[in-house]
């Protein structure tokens, strides 16, 4: 159930159409996930600023179960907002979420009932 969520300040016209799809093959590589599990969303045009200025920026929130290894997936993600927006790998903060079973809901009812 990785879910990998990206705020930033470039125009959501500037993202490419493509890039959740995108971060999901990513995330379910990088995870070792089935991407049919994956869910990825890019939020453009927010109203951020980086150390006082309006410069490309983002930050966002990578959510698993049993997270390993964030150095590798920051990494990947990093190299991937970075070559798809522009956002320096200086002007962006990911942060990983290691979510418990039971607090993630599918299919109606929890993944803690699902898989253990």
């Amino acid at each position: 159930m990785p879910y990998f969520k990206v705020e930033t300040n470039i125009p959501n016209d500037k993202i490419p159409d493509d890039l959740p799809a995108k971060l999901c093959i990513i995330i379910s590589k990088t995870l070792g996930k089935p991407i049919n599990y994956c869910c990825a969303t890019v939020v453009g045009g927010v109203n951020m600023s980086w150390g006082g200025d309006n410069e490309p920026a983002a930050q966002a929130v990578l959510t698993g179960l049993a997270v390993d290894d964030n150095k590798k997936h920051a990494k990947v993600l990093f190299d991937c907002i970075y070559k798809s927006l522009g956002v320096p790998v200086d002007r962006m903060y990911i942060h990983f979420t290691d979510a418990k079973t039971s607090e993630v809901g599918y299919k109606g009812t929890t993944f803690q009932e699902l898989i253990g």
